[in-house]
């Protein structure tokens, strides 16, 4: 009898084993088999070499390893690419984090958020020839700066003059095409151009303005406390999908790593997405961007994708300086920091 029952009990083990067996192979196939949640990116501006790390997280399969499936496109700017993410035609994008600052002021804005910053220091700059005269902020005065239309910089030049005792009463600003922004300093029309560092100075330097004579004036050098661009999300998709928000970040982070340990193989990424790109002009591009905007201090110290809110507060003050807010938003309006890995995972390597 004893014998039976032993026998019994050992045959109902094995078939609950081989039962939770099968269950675990049809969830592991259930689970590989999933659809991968589409991602619809816009950029607010077109291709060049700073974009690198998302082309070549998607090269080394990291959006593909988080069952995700990313497309790309470029917006005229970094409000079209937030009225696309806010209507619901882009999921997720990357933007000037200080337009959307002025974009959250709108009573009837929708309640997108930043989840991950990839320039931690804005790129804005004024840009001038020391063979003018110009070797510092103070040195503006009197002279002539070139602005392009739609041209961020300019928005916090009154925080800068304020912050460095320049007269702006005295600084003459002159309208232009960013096509010929580069060209009319370099024809000596303008005393200075603003813009952003990494490309006025750049594109400078392949017109053969030479890099000794050029005065590159960045706003975080002297007191501005802005972030740059960063990643948004339409508020129904983050909710919805947290986890392909998450996953989309740990990418872009691994592709950030990748890019800065292979500079070169990133920018071919990028260069291969573009209409027309020179390689040795956007490798110099991608070079001053990680230098100047993305391996900072801060990043070096707190990792990559944050923000230290305390400064983003300061940076929305800097702002309304410029711009009269109906509601100041606050940082938590504006930073989401629930989608970030762990400290330890956004280091650099």
């Amino acid at each position: 009898m004893f014998g039976l029952g032993t026998i019994a009990l050992r045959g109902l083990l094995a078939f609950t084993i081989v039962m939770a067996m099968l269950a675990a192979r049809d969830t592991g196939a259930a689970e590989t088999t999933a659809s991968p949640i589409a991602i619809r990116f816009a950029f607010d501006r077109p291709i060049d070499s700073s974009m690198a790390p998302f082309f070549v997280a998607m090269k080394d399969g990291r959006f593909s390893a988080e069952h995700l499936t990313v497309s790309f496109t470029s917006a005229a700017g970094s409000p079209e690419a937030l009225a696309r993410v806010a209507k619901g035609d882009s999921d997720l994008a990357l933007v000037d984090i200080n337009e959307l600052i002025r974009f959250r002021d709108n009573s009837d804005a929708a309640p997108i958020k930043a989840v991950f910053v990839l320039f931690n220091r804005a790129p804005y700059a004024i840009v001038a020839r020391k063979s003018r005269g110009i070797h510092q902020p103070s040195d503006i005065e009197g002279r002539t700066v070139g602005v392009a239309d739609s041209d961020l910089s300019i928005r916090l030049w009154p925080a800068l003059a304020q912050q460095n005792g320049i007269n702006t009463s005295h600084v003459k600003f002159h309208k232009m095409s960013a096509a010929v922004r580069e060209p009319i300093l370099s024809a000596g029309q303008v005393d200075a151009v603003a813009g952003f560092s990494y490309l006025s100075a750049v594109n400078l330097r392949d017109r053969g303005v030479p890099a000794g004579d050029l005065a590159v004036l960045r706003y975080a050098d002297y007191g501005c406390e802005a972030y740059g661009f960063a990643v948004v999300a339409n508020p129904a998709f983050a909710a919805g999908k947290p986890d392909a928000v998450k996953g989309f970040v740990r990418a872009l982070v691994a592709g950030i790593n990748a890019t800065v340990k292979e500079p070169t193989r990133a920018v071919d990424e990028a260069v291969s997405r573009m209409d027309s790109g020179d390689r040795d002009l956007e490798l110099e591009r991608l070079r001053t961007v990680l230098a100047d905007n993305v391996l900072t201090d801060e990043v070096r110290r707190d990792g990559l994708g944050g923000v230290d809110a305390a400064r983003l507060e300061r940076s929305i003050d800097q702002i309304a300086q410029d711009f009269k807010f109906r509601k100041r938003p606050a940082a938590s309006d504006i930073f989401d920091a629930q989608f970030l890995p762990p400290l330890e995972d956004r280091l650099i390597n």
